[in-house]
């Protein structure tokens, strides 16, 4: 049984839980690929795909790995300082140290390194950050690592078995001890140098100069990876190897399949360049096979009609959401108006827990505005008159950043009409939101100040 990876990986000011498997939208620019602009819309709309990670990079081609690193800068820095506004953790593909340490300036949190990190200079630029760092098992380098005293070069085909005809690998396999040698030691040599361990990601490189056999070594060797103690990377979309061994019907399916099973075997982020397919293929396997009910809270307002009557039905149907229960609802309580809004408004906070993804979380929770006859006014930028509002402000170990969700909720710390309702459900909702990393204002600071409070609501 394969030992449980790290619970975190932290990347520069980012603490990515590893409770539940996270997805790495790849983005590619250049003359063959994205332009600037066209990247970092692809990146936005990844986030709203479910991305949790953006890896930006510049070599496209197989003729990119001799690509100079001015020329890769040009490529990957304006898309970096594109993305790095949008909160969300971005990664950049690079073999020059010089180009990784300026997008770390610019707020990249990540550094993918195709050569697995076997330039000194690279080594020496990760100490001297707070990035991650993502250590890839290329057959090139890895057996030519400058401090390797041997250089392996094994090969292991696959074995025709005469009594049932069918091919099998050895159990220990050449390649995969050199592979496990290669990580550990590339891994050890970052942690000598000032790396903490939970800064760094292994990923054993399928598809990367490696033969089909080796690639079905490595996806059927995954369990031992995983042992290794570190996060572990699976990146099989777009490989040539996936084809090989399932066919070329629908495309992506073959990944999707390959992703299954690396997650299954203890493999935690993806990489992926097709991440709203990536996404919803995981939600659904996550969700059948590894239940985890984690806490969550919504806040609710209503300023319309029967403000508290609005406010309880949607508890109710909150309640009713698949894989999520209602624990607790605080008293309803009449607050300023705030963000454009002219009118008082009740307002109240559930607290749940749920063991969907926060984005599907969302979308249920977008079906209760519309059940309770939400109507939106593009011109009011969603601060207009409403029967109910739903918002996802806190889900435990989640945090994410897009244009759809954002989580911690951005307005959380400032919103006084979320902070005294949650007063109802916790001893001290203020120390609970510092722990867990959001800003807090003092009372007097805050907007949306309760007036009243209104009563408890009619849910149960």
């Amino acid at each position: 049984m394969a030992r449980e990876v790290y619970a975190v990986w932290r990347c520069g000011r980012h603490e990515l839980s590893l409770a539940r498997p996270r997805i790495m939208g790849v983005i590619e620019v250049g003359p063959d690929a994205l332009t600037t602009e066209e990247a970092v819309a692809r990146g936005k709309q990844m986030l709203d795909e479910g991305a949790d990670l953006l890896d930006v990079c510049g070599e496209t081609t197989p003729e990119d790995k001799g690509l100079s690193s001015q020329a890769e800068a040009e490529r990957v820095v304006p898309v970096v300082r594109g993305l790095v506004p949008t909160g969300a953790i971005v990664c950049v593909s690079t073999r020059h140290a010089d180009v990784a340490k300026m997008c770390v300036r610019l707020g990249a949190s990540v550094i993918n390194d195709p050569e697995g990190f076997t330039n000194p200079e690279m080594v020496q630029m990760a100490a001297e950050t707070d990035c991650g760092c993502v250590i890839l098992c290329d057959s090139e380098f890895r057996g030519n690592a400058s401090r390797r005293s041997v250089v392996l070069d094994a090969r292991t085909p696959l074995r025709p078995v005469a009594s049932n005809r069918r091919f099998t690998l050895p159990e220990e396999s050449p390649i995969m001890r050199e592979i496990m040698g290669f990580l550990g030691d590339q891994a050890r040599g970052l942690v000598r140098a000032g790396v903490s361990h939970d800064r760094i990601c292994l990923d054993p490189g399928p598809g990367q100069g490696k033969t089909t056999d080796e690639d079905v070594v490595i996806c059927r060797n995954i369990k031992k990876l995983a042992t290794m103690g570190y996060p572990l990377m699976q990146a099989v979309s777009r490989k040539g190897f996936s084809g090989a061994v399932a066919g070329g019907g629908v495309p992506g399916a073959a990944t999707t399949g390959l992703a299954m099973w690396s997650i299954e075997a203890g493999a935690r982020i993806l990489r992926v360049h097709d991440v709203a397919h990536a996404a919803e293929s995981v939600n659904a396997y996550w969700a059948m096979s590894k239940p985890d009910p984690r806490q969550a809270f919504v806040s609710l307002g209503s300023n319309v009609g029967n403000r508290v009557d609005f406010l309880s039905r949607a508890v109710r149907l909150i309640d009713e959401i698949p894989m999520t229960c209602v624990v607790a609802a605080s008293d309803a309580y009449e607050t300023e108006p705030a963000y454009g809004i002219t009118t008082p408004v009740a307002n109240a906070v559930a607290e749940i827990r749920s063991e969907l993804h926060p984005m599907v979380l969302l979308d249920h929770l977008l079906e209760v505005e519309n059940e309770l006859g939400r109507l939106r006014d593009p011109e009011q930028e969603g601060h207009g008159p409403r029967t109910i509002d739903c918002d996802l402000v806190w889900m435990e170990g989640e945090t994410h950043c897009g244009k759809h969700l954002t989580l911690p909720h951005p307005g959380l710390g400032e919103r006084d009409y979320v902070l005294v309702p949650m007063e109802d459900l916790m001893h001290d909702p203020v120390r609970f939101l510092t722990h867990a990393g959001v800003r807090v204002l003092p009372p007097e600071e805050r907007v949306g100040h309760v007036r009243s409070n209104l009563g408890p609501l009619d849910w149960k």
